[in-house]
């Protein structure tokens, strides 16, 4: 706590010091960052604040995207400091996932002092026209006196309406001003309500449906906001299709679940979108994944009728025109969509029939197609289902990108919220870091990473902050010695002319157990299990790399046999 004269007048403080108590009287318990000279008043400050931790990464990228994966655990703003210049260009990754994946986060950044500013000093850059386009917020403190102000103004941008990003430009010399002030109280986001009559009107456009259709997705939703939409969906015997990367969001088991609106989307659930009468849109801004580019949905009005629900008014009507908008949180749109009454409605709804067959076609979807028979090395699709049936409920996936996560997203049932930390903005490297985020926040719990091998190299060193900060995290590198995804498209449209897409990485194992972490290469499907357990046992950081045929591209994709790999 920060000393108190008597007669209650603030004590003297730093700069640095009052950033510091504004975070942990916002909640705030952990910190991501790499140190730099440009904000060194604040780490002194956290020094006598040890209710916040400071986690300490070895690549500033890597550093914003823990704190991204941290706002989408938590629903509070991950927070992130990084050093002028190179740090923030490095960080600037975590911002456009933040933007992009609606996940509330600040990133300060350490910047020359307020006499340079304007002389292209070293390390020098202007974060508000750098950012503006990457964040929700982007400014910069030219008065110490003004630092509660703004850090209260700060954590109510990222958390109201759509959450995101928000940057703070912190010149070195206000840090460590000396001040008298006082404190602001912890921000409480105002939410909006929703009209009596909009309920009304929802429930006639349900009543008057034939085929509808439910697109669940977005951020925002706690446990309780999670049950009053599956009960909604239960009394309605609605058939639910997750947006991109939001399967977390409704339990894959269930009989309503039809299917992930993704890259490699099943054909069936592409062909229900489009032939669906109502589509109720629930949390997601319907962007261009989960529409298949604007065309299962065309905008600016859908043939489909649309009711979009989100939690922020500029979304709605931002690209589709919906028969009826709602702003609200998803906790509010959540309750008041489990006390909808089917009252005029006798038996069963007019389109059970349909919920069925959706999710039929979704069961037959998820069969794992069969092995090609010049399949070599480890299928993605026996160890999808060895982690079906023994992982906990409670276990926390992440990814990047690359063709890789077209299994994890086909195969694996999502059971529960927030254990699916995969970045919408489709970034590379993003699993490592989240998984370390993840297990920080939940000890206790199971987390997996998976990474292409391309997707591995992007921060292998990260391994080390895991190591340091006893994060047993367990990493799944698919080596197929490509960047399979360009790989794809590269043989799409330029067939046998190889260029720029092999990956020829050293001994991933080697340099895994070189940092300290336990490590094993896994070349079949039957060592899977066996060393997955392994894994799991010793209890620290585990990589396990999977060498699998460079051939399947995709589950149901392969190369032609004659087809170069280098």
């Amino acid at each position: 706590m920060k000393p108190i004269l008597a007669g209650g007048t603030p004590a003297p403080r730093s700069g640095g010091r009052v950033l510091v108590d504004a975070l942990r009287l916002q909640g705030v318990e952990r910190i991501f960052c790499v140190p730099g000279e440009s904000y060194l008043d604040v780490l002194d400050a956290l020094v006598d604040v040890p209710e916040i931790e400071t986690v300490v990464t070895k690549h500033e990228g890597a550093a914003a995207n823990m704190a991204e994966a941290d706002g989408k655990l938590t629903g509070k703003p991950g927070v992130c400091f990084v050093t002028r210049g190179p740090g923030a260009t490095h960080a600037s990754i975590g911002v456009h996932i933040a933007f992009q994946d609606s996940t509330p986060m600040i990133l300060f950044i350490g910047q020359v002092a307020r006499e340079h500013l304007g002389r292209e000093a070293f390390q020098e850059v202007d974060y508000v026209q750098m950012f503006g386009p990457l964040a929700k917020w982007v400014t910069e403190i030219d008065d110490p006196a003004r630092i509660p102000e703004i850090m209260a103004r700060a954590f109510v941008c990222a958390t109201t309406g759509r959450p995101g990003p928000v940057v703070i430009s912190l010149p070195e010399d206000i840090l460590g001003e000396i001040l008298e002030i006082g404190d602001a109280p912890a921000c409480r986001p105002a939410q909006p309500a929703i009209a009596p009559q909009d309920s009304a009107l929802l429930l006639q456009e349900l009543q008057a449906a034939q085929r509808p259709l439910v697109i669940l997705g977005g951020t925002g939703w706690n446990e309780q906001a999670t049950r009053d939409f599956a009960d909604f969906i239960q009394r309605w015997n609605l058939p639910v299709a997750c947006a991109f990367r939001r399967q977390d969001l409704f339990d894959n088991r269930d009989r309503h679940y039809i299917g992930h609106l993704s890259l490699g989307v099943n054909p069936a659930l592409a062909a229900r979108v489009q032939q669906a009468d109502l589509i109720l849109a629930v949390g997601t801004r319907l962007g261009d994944i989960t529409t298949n580019g604007y065309t299962h949905l065309v905008p600016p009005q859908p043939a489909q009728r649309l009711i979009h629900i989100h939690a922020d008014a500029g979304e709605l009507g931002r690209v589709y025109q919906p028969a009826l908008a709602m702003v609200a949180s998803m906790p509010q749109a959540a309750s008041m969509l489990a006390g909808l009454q089917a009252s005029s409605m006798s038996g069963a709804p007019a389109w059970s029939a349909w919920t069925e067959g959706a999710r039929a076609e979704h069961d037959a979807f998820i069969v794992p197609p069969a092995r090609h028979e010049k399949y070599q090395g480890v299928s993605m699709a026996s160890v999808m289902d060895h982690l079906n049936k023994t992982l906990p409920d409670d276990a926390i996936l992440t990814n990047g990108a690359g063709n890789y996560t077209v299994w994890v997203h086909r195969f694996y049932q999502y059971r529960r919220p927030r254990t699916e930390l995969a970045p919408t903005c489709g970034a590379m490297g993003y699993g490592l870091p989240a998984s370390i985020a993840a297990k920080l926040r939940h000890p206790e719990r199971t987390v997996i990473c998976f990474a292409g091998d391309g997707c591995f190299l992007m921060y292998p060193q990260e391994v080390v902050t895991a190591l340091e900060n006893n994060a047993a995290i367990i990493v799944i590198v698919v080596n197929n010695g490509m960047y399979g995804t360009i790989r794809m498209h590269q043989e799409k449209r330029f067939p046998g002319r190889i260029s720029a897409t092999t990956i020829e990485p050293p001994d991933l194992t080697a340099m895994a157990r070189s940092m300290g972490a336990h490590a094993e290469q896994v070349r079949s499907d039957d060592e899977f299990p066996e060393a997955f357990a392994r894994a799991a046992a010793s209890g620290k950081p585990s990589v396990l790399e999977l060498i699998v045929d460079p051939r399947q591209i995709t589950p149901q994709m392969r190369l032609a046999e004659d087809a170069p790999l280098a």
